[in-house]
């Protein structure tokens, strides 16, 4: 098993893949590209599935350094976590579905990402 600190690293490593992709994603979409205009839509598509794996593999790595017992109930904070999670492994789809809402995912989303990191950080449910 590798320290924390590996863990924490790959998680934000896939923090910074998944934002890069979904950025991509919505600039593209906001400036009026399509899904099928889109030269690189392989290479997102790769970044940011590879960056939700990182995201899980280091969150959950993190969690067995700090000793949260397999089998135990997941406390409030992490529901919160992933569910938070689940949303950023959707929202690369939504701004070819919905360019309108492409710009105000670029405000919103690192406010979630924050929530997320608030989450962790302190822990409060």
């Amino acid at each position: 098993m590798f320290p924390r600190d590996f863990y924490e690293i790959l998680h934000i490593i896939g923090i910074a893949f998944v934002f890069a992709a979904i950025g991509g994603v919505a600039i593209h979409a906001a400036n009026g590209g399509d899904r099928a205009a889109s030269q690189t839509r392989k290479l997102v598509t790769a970044v940011h599935g590879t960056g939700m794996l990182l995201i899980l593999v280091g969150g959950f790595g993190m969690l067995a350094r700090i000793g949260f017992a397999h089998g135990t109930n997941f406390p409030g904070w992490l529901w919160a976590k992933l569910a938070i999670w689940l949303v950023f492994g959707g929202v690369a789809l939504l701004p070819y579905r919905k360019p309108a809402l492409a710009r105000p995912a670029l405000l919103v989303l690192p406010l979630l990402a924050g929530l997320a990191a608030y989450m962790a950080l302190y822990k409060p449910i």
